[in-house]
């Protein structure tokens, strides 16, 4: 297996992690609300992150633009992302998160033709507007649903911020990768930031004896729950990632981007029983439409690779 196959290989391997993970959420925010979650999520993480930073003792020097990215970067795909992705679960389903999702990797298409200097014909843009109309039939569908309310639309408005701010980490992180930054220090450095900024917020919002309580009443199942999201789809997921960015080319990671929500819909159908109604079909009918468009093309890139971590 040469580095190309290898990197490909470790792809599949988050693909299957965040796959799961979506489903992993859904479920522990049945016992846990999002900001307390993510809170104890975070420490974890940011633990794992102090004591690999504390037994390698690396020293790593970069210029303060370098530092900038770094802080932005963390803030991104951490507090920012992943906090709307914890709150729009919380109120629609997995299977509207893999629908939003799917046009991830269409969406990053153009933030690499403006960031990244990338190409993008025609025939991707016709798709991507399809892909993307698809999309917002899904985020207004509770409106369509006779005696559904507002939650299940705004939860769906949330998860569009999550994966803008997903895009744009992903972004961030290819263009730090470029800059020879290894892939653990923006791994563990980027949950360590995104503990720190989401602190304050706890507080104010949650209270330290709040949190505590919560992690002292919170059934056993809902602490794995939060483990396997902080140490599987959280340190290793990401990790695994940016290990594979820095090996392969932008264009040639498009395709993982589709398999992570492709893989959520039947496990939310499984295990949390969640229903595929005629709109949800439309939807998902007239997003894989623009995207079998925009990828059926020839002598042309492809495009930046997104996945919903988690």
């Amino acid at each position: 297996m040469n580095h190309k196959q290898f990197a490909f290989f470790l792809l599949f391997i988050v693909s299957l992690i965040w796959g799961f993970a979506a489903v992993v959420i859904k479920f522990t925010l049945d016992g846990i609300s999002p900001l307390p979650f993510l809170t104890y999520r975070f420490l974890i993480s940011a633990a794992i992150a102090i004591a690999i930073f504390t037994l390698t003792k690396n020293k790593y020097s970069y210029k303060p633009k370098t530092w900038l990215g770094i802080f932005i970067y963390s803030v991104l795909s951490t507090t920012f992302a992943l906090g709307f992705l914890f709150l729009g679960l919380d109120k629609t389903t997995v299977l509207e998160l893999s629908l939003i999702t799917l046009i991830g990797p269409l969406i990053t298409s153009y933030a690499g033709v403006v960031f990244l200097n990338e190409h993008i014909t025609k025939r991707e843009k016709i798709g991507t507007l399809i892909a993307f109309l698809g999309t917002i039939f899904t985020i207004v569908e509770p409106i369509l649903k006779a005696g559904d309310n507002f939650s299940s639309i705004a939860g769906n408005i949330l998860l569009f911020v999550y994966l803008a701010g997903d895009v744009a980490s992903v972004i961030l992180l290819k263009k730090l990768v470029r800059e020879k930054i290894p892939p653990l220090f923006l791994t563990n450095i980027s949950f360590t930031i995104g503990f720190i900024v989401l602190i304050p917020i706890s507080f104010v919002f949650l209270g330290i004896n709040k949190f505590i309580n919560t992690l002292i009443n919170l059934d056993f199942i809902y602490h794995l729950g939060v483990i396997y999201m902080a140490i599987i789809s959280g340190t290793t997921a990401y990790a695994l990632r940016a290990k594979a960015q820095k090996t392969l080319e932008v264009g040639q990671t498009a395709i993982f981007g589709y398999l992570t929500p492709v893989l959520s819909m039947p496990l939310a159908v499984i295990f949390l029983n969640e229903k595929i109604t005629p709109m949800f079909i439309l939807g998902a009918i007239i997003v894989i439409t623009g995207i079998f468009i925009a990828e059926t093309k020839t002598n042309s890139k492809k495009h930046t690779h997104i996945a919903h971590k988690k």
